[in-house]
């Protein structure tokens, strides 16, 4: 199963990128795919918004807080589970 979680970046500062990863993977492992990138402090955010939609469609679980981002980016307005194309 493929979980859409944060993976820490910054050292001194916390900055975080949005990964496809692996459920059994730890937070640092090997991710899948980077899909967005979010720094909590200055509040930005950037989306890769049709890589997220190709995981949402094929099952991929994100977690409550990138569950978060992904609503305040108004992100699963555009998503409609129900119109899925699996190739």
């Amino acid at each position: 199963m493929v979980k859409l979680r944060l993976k820490r970046c910054g050292r001194k500062q916390a900055v975080y990128r949005i990964i496809a990863i692996d459920v059994r993977s730890r937070r640092e492992g090997r991710d899948l795919r980077k899909v967005g990138f979010y720094d909590p402090i200055n509040n930005q955010t950037y989306l890769n918004v049709p890589a997220i939609f190709y995981f949402l469609e094929r099952g991929a679980q994100p977690t409550e807080t990138v569950q978060d981002i992904l609503k305040k980016a108004e992100v699963f307005k555009e998503f409609r589970p129900n119109q899925m194309k699996l190739n």
